[in-house]
């Protein structure tokens, strides 16, 4: 009998000491990052213009903008955009899986209790028993998982990289948030550049109107030159309407974003009229900088990591899962304590489980596994070449644009001058009022399209920041009363 025991018990000092030294080996392959190709991290095709800064872009880019207004506008939306609290809430969602995850790796503890009251027809008791009977038990048991191939650390591995695309994921959404919040702004107050301008031209035409109809009263203008200066003006006036419509949708659009209602907008933002313009350089680094600023590049990267962790995961299947357990309890008859009067009873030893020999069902889980993984690494290679793609198309037409804005610049001061000379000759006789009414038009669409070229300018400014991503993990996003380290 001793000798037995003695067996028994080298069997498993044996079994702890392979289990040892199978400790530091995990299944599955190990995560080995993406590396981009070397034309991706190259200086980007459109930074080779006098409106472009090759230093590194800032997160808080909006600062740049120095309005005030915009900026209490894109901290609001930070903190009170629904789409961010959403996102902030994922976040939350992975820290509770990383949680669990990391639990595996622990003992587990279980502590059953059961009570039970009956009695038993009185012909089924032996004399000197009782026919009403209480039974009480009592049980703690704790069970512990060797992970000796790397199930549980692989599972750690893939709930902290789940948890790290989370964050990045939170990035995403405030990018686009910050971007959608300036460009509303930008709407905004563009259409009440518009709406100003529209308004001076009707004013300007308003005269033009009481002038010429002054001059038809006289016998110095025929009533065909009154009707045409009056549809001009009617034409301008139309426009008014259109604009006030873009400007509200924009307002309102903005309250969403920021959290609001319409009601709640801020007064100081209907009252603006002008469209706000970096008026510097824009910083926007290299192709290096971008790949490791953009927090969908970053979450991609971080998906493939999690998803090579579980092709480990579904590897260790393959072998034998070994458990040590142990339990004490005890049955206590009639009104006795627990732990008193009722025997001990206790159980020690290990747990083997191992699907063998049929484990096709497992080797299906690893080829499903390894395919995701793939296609995690063509997403990340997608993600790299669309990010260059936004950036590279956000630097054309920032700079195109921009040229336009200038070219109308040129032609609206050449429009006004002959607006001005016009007026001044159509007053000595020397034109008629139909060479007066060409000059206004000509006048009153070349500020419509210089107001129109200052918005895309900042739309493209806006598309530009946007491309070039941005990060907010150094800043807390998400409470962590526990404290735990993530």
């Amino acid at each position: 009998m001793k000798g037995t025991t003695k067996m028994k018990t080298r069997n498993l000092a044996a079994l702890l000491l392979a289990s040892a030294s199978l400790a530091a080996c995990a299944a599955g392959p190990d995560y080995v990052a993406p590396v981009a190709r070397p034309a991706a991290e190259a200086p980007f095709i459109g930074a080779q213009s006098p409106e472009i800064a090759a230093s590194a872009p800032d997160d808080t880019w909006w600062r740049l903008y120095d309005d005030p207004v915009l900026n209490g506008l894109v901290q609001d939306a930070l903190a009170a955009n629904t789409d961010v609290r959403v996102a902030v809430a994922r976040i939350a969602r992975a820290r509770a899986n990383l949680r669990g995850s990391r639990s595996d790796a622990l003992p587990q503890t279980a502590l059953n209790g059961t009570g039970t009251y009956g009695r038993v027809p009185e012909n089924q008791v032996l004399p000197g028993f009782e026919r009403e009977r209480r039974t009480v038990d009592g049980e703690f048991a704790v069970s512990y998982e060797l992970d000796l191939f790397g199930r549980v650390r692989r599972g750690i591995e893939a709930s902290r990289a789940d948890y790290a695309a989370a964050q990045e994921d939170a990035d995403a959404v405030r990018v686009t948030v910050v971007a959608d919040t300036v460009r509303a702004y930008v709407d905004a107050t563009s259409a009440a550049g518009q709406l100003a301008v529209a308004r001076h031209t009707v004013d300007l035409l308003d005269r033009s109107v009481r002038i010429t109809n002054a001059r038809f009263e006289h016998g110095l203008n025929q009533k065909l030159d009154v009707i045409r200066v009056t549809q001009l003006r009617e034409q301008q006036a139309a426009a008014i309407p259109t604009l006030l419509a873009t400007r509200d949708a924009a307002l309102f659009r903005l309250a969403t974003l920021t959290g609001r209602t319409p009601q709640d907008l801020p007064a100081q933002v209907r009252e603006r009229t002008t469209t706000p313009d970096v008026g510097q350089p824009i910083p926007v680094g290299d192709g290096r900088t971008l790949l490791a600023r953009r927090p969908d590049v970053k979450a991609a990267e971080r998906r493939l990591a999690a998803d090579t962790a579980r092709i480990g995961v579904a590897t260790a299947d393959l072998y034998p899962k070994i458990t040590l357990g142990a339990s004490v309890g005890t049955t206590a008859l009639g009104d006795t304590g627990v732990f008193g009067a009722g025997p001990l009873r206790w159980l020690i030893g290990p747990l083997i489980s191992w699907a063998f020999p049929n484990q096709e069902a497992i080797r299906a889980r690893i080829g499903g596994a390894k395919a995701d993984a793939q296609a995690d690494l063509a997403t990340f290679d997608g993600t790299v070449l669309r990010a260059l793609e936004e950036t590279e198309t956000a630097l054309s037409a920032y700079r195109n644009a921009l040229l336009r804005k200038d070219r109308l610049a040129s032609a609206r001061d050449a429009a006004e001058r002959a607006a001005k000379v016009s007026l001044a000759r159509q007053r000595r006789g020397q034109i008629d009022a139909l060479a007066l009414l060409d000059a206004q038009r000509t006048l009153a669409q070349s500020d419509a399209d210089y107001a129109l070229a200052t918005r895309d300018v900042a739309f493209a400014q806006v598309d530009l920041f946007r491309a070039l991503g941005g990060t907010w993990q150094d800043r807390p996003m998400v409470p962590n009363p526990a404290g735990e380290q993530l």
